[in-house]
């Protein structure tokens, strides 16, 4: 241990301290975030609720406000008109003015629609002046609806009034008909608090200001600065029932809620800053940050605590597992902690025997495949005996295929060409021969021999034979459908034959193949040279193992080469052609 380096050490401490350290504030931080945010869930919950109620609130009391005017006003038509001029009225009238000081000026209109008295606080009274009163809306309206609640007028671009016209409860009581000025609101208005430092303000249907804790702001009657208050309501319309978060005309960010004043289409907005409104949440968020600084620094001690105890064993580990992965699989881990440790050396130990087991296997397979098709070696490894491999006398099925007209071809086309057509072709052969379980012996040029039933046995080999055959047929076709414009004369053959034959590894010490050796193969070697594009020509024996099941034509005898007498041929009928 002392030989190893400081780095790595130095490595490993700093991985497994973060790690550690990580593993107790990071549920830390997970516990704070959950509480952080369960916190601001209930919070807003809290706001939207009381901001909805305090709106609800201010709304009433403004709805109080107009329903009290409305209510003098009443008190104004209760007797009927009589032709002369009724001194008790006009008392009555100037009782309504010194009740009401947000009434400017009263008019009362008697069932004929003329007007028999004028009361002003600006402006000269009037007295049975007699004027036609009946085609003025507010006249109209409070005949027709009992009371009647005119738009909001900025007078002199100044001060904002709305007309008030109560009828009334018979005919003969006549209108009262008053212009009241709305800034006596601002008593109602300036009152309202939300927290400490929330407020409310009034909007008309419109969105001009109606009232504000700061009056200014109305006597100015500036609709472009009422700008970011239309927003602020905007947004509350756009999610109806939930405090929104915007902002007021400093600019500062408020949580808000509304809520309607029934009968004058008039909207109240109270809102309440963020800071203000989140404090609760944000103390409990610095509560929360003390803990996981105390937490933090516990879960350090303790965390450089366990990693000086982990680095020795963790060091070694990472030494034996470097060897081991280097290819030294005698290298074993030395460890006697009893613990975890300990049981992980062992682990890594037994890997070792494994790679070394597995490094043997695949150095012998190696080995094989040197004289053995790929998967001819890897049977021969997963069964492992290597006996299957010994000479013997066996009723085979040896086919034999190859391209027409590729010497041709291949005198005729670049060297790159004739090599890349061939990888492909080899490829469409392999998959084949791999699909049918068959044993691909060799390649030789643009032919190859394929054996069934040999090293190991199969069912009804003739059969799995021509089938394989039709496949190759359609699988190279399909290759040279797209190797026209190379040479369109290429062609593809196939001759297959049944019979005994010897089989094993032939060859010299340094190249041994498995093949087949006899007259079979002759005869398979001979079918293949006869057989023109896109034929498959089989002998006798293997058309007697197939019978009926495949639809194979009987060709006139073949004298060839190498057979004394002609030989019997059958023809494979391929239904399918690229």
């Amino acid at each position: 241990m002392s030989n190893m380096p400081a780095a790595p050490r130095l490595s490993l401490f700093r991985k497994y301290f973060l790690a550690l350290f990580a593993a107790v504030v990071v549920p830390l931080l997970f516990a704070g975030s959950v509480e952080a945010w369960f916190g601001y869930r209930d919070q807003r919950t809290s706001l939207n609720d009381i901001l909805d109620a305090e709106a609800r609130a201010a709304a009433a009391k403004i709805q109080d406000f107009i329903e009290g005017i409305r209510d003098q006003l009443g008190w104004a038509v209760l007797l009927s008109w009589s032709d002369s001029a009724d001194e008790k009225r006009r008392l009555d009238a100037f009782l309504v003015l010194r009740q009401v000081p947000a009434i400017q000026s009263l008019s009362l209109i008697d069932a004929a629609g003329r007007e028999r008295l004028f009361l002003s606080r600006i402006g000269l009274n009037r007295v049975e002046s007699g004027d036609d009163q009946s085609g003025n809306p507010a006249v109209a309206g409070a005949r027709s609806h009992r009371a009647w609640f005119g738009p909001v007028t900025f007078q002199r671009g100044s001060e904002p009034f709305m007309t008030i016209a109560v009828a009334g409860n018979r005919p003969t009581a006549g209108v009262a008909v008053a212009e009241v000025n709305l800034k006596f609101i601002w008593d109602v208005i300036a009152a309202i608090r939300v927290g400490r430092t929330g407020e409310a303000f009034v909007l008309d249907q419109p969105g001009r200001l109606v009232a504000h804790p700061d009056i200014s702001l109305v006597l100015r009657a500036d609709e472009t600065a009422a700008g970011p208050l239309r927003d602020l309501r905007a947004s509350i319309l756009a999610q109806p029932g939930e405090a929104i978060a915007g902002r007021d005309l400093t600019g500062g960010r408020v949580l808000a809620a509304m809520a309607p004043i029934a009968g004058v289409d008039w909207t109240v907005v109270v809102k309440q800053p963020i800071v203000e409104a989140f404090g609760p949440i944000y103390a409990a968020l610095w509560r929360t940050v003390a803990l996981l600084v105390a937490g933090a620094g516990l879960a350090a001690v303790l965390a450089y605590w366990l990693t000086q105890r982990m680095v020795e064993p963790i060091v070694l580990l990472e030494d034996g597992v470097t060897r081991i992965g280097a290819g030294h699989f005698e290298h074993r881990i030395h460890l006697a902690t009893g613990d975890e440790f300990e049981r992980l050396a062992t682990r890594f130990n037994e890997m070792a025997s494994e790679l070394a087991i597995s490094q043997e296997r695949s150095e012998r397979i190696s080995r094989l495949k040197r004289f053995l098709a790929p998967q001819v070696a890897e049977l021969v490894e997963r069964t492992g005996d290597e006996h299957l491999l010994d000479g013997r006398r066996l009723e085979v099925v040896v086919l034999f295929c190859d391209l027409r007209g590729f010497t041709a071809f291949s005198a005729r086309a670049e060297p790159e060409t004739v090599i890349g057509m061939l990888g492909e072709y080899y490829t469409v052969l392999e998959k084949v021969v791999s699909a049918h379980g068959a044993t691909l012996t060799n390649f030789s040029g643009d032919g190859a021999m394929v054996l069934f039933n040999a090293p190991f046995s199969c069912s009804d080999p003739a059969m799995r034979a021509l089938e394989m055959a039709h496949d190759m047929q359609v699988g190279v076709h399909k290759l040279l459908a797209g190797q026209r414009e190379l040479d369109h004369r290429l062609g593809f053959g196939v001759g297959l034959a049944m019979g005994l034959a010897t089989v094993g590894r032939i060859g010299s010490e340094g190249r041994l193949d498995y093949t087949a050796i006899g007259n079979v193969v002759n005869l398979a070697s001979r079918l293949c040279s006869t057989a023109r594009d896109f034929e498959i020509l089989c002998d006798r024996a293997a058309a007697d193992a197939i019978g009926s099941r495949l639809p194979l034509v009987e060709l006139k005898a073949q004298v060839l080469k190498g057979f004394d007498q002609p030989v019997p041929v059958h023809s494979l009928v391929v239904t399918e052609k690229a």
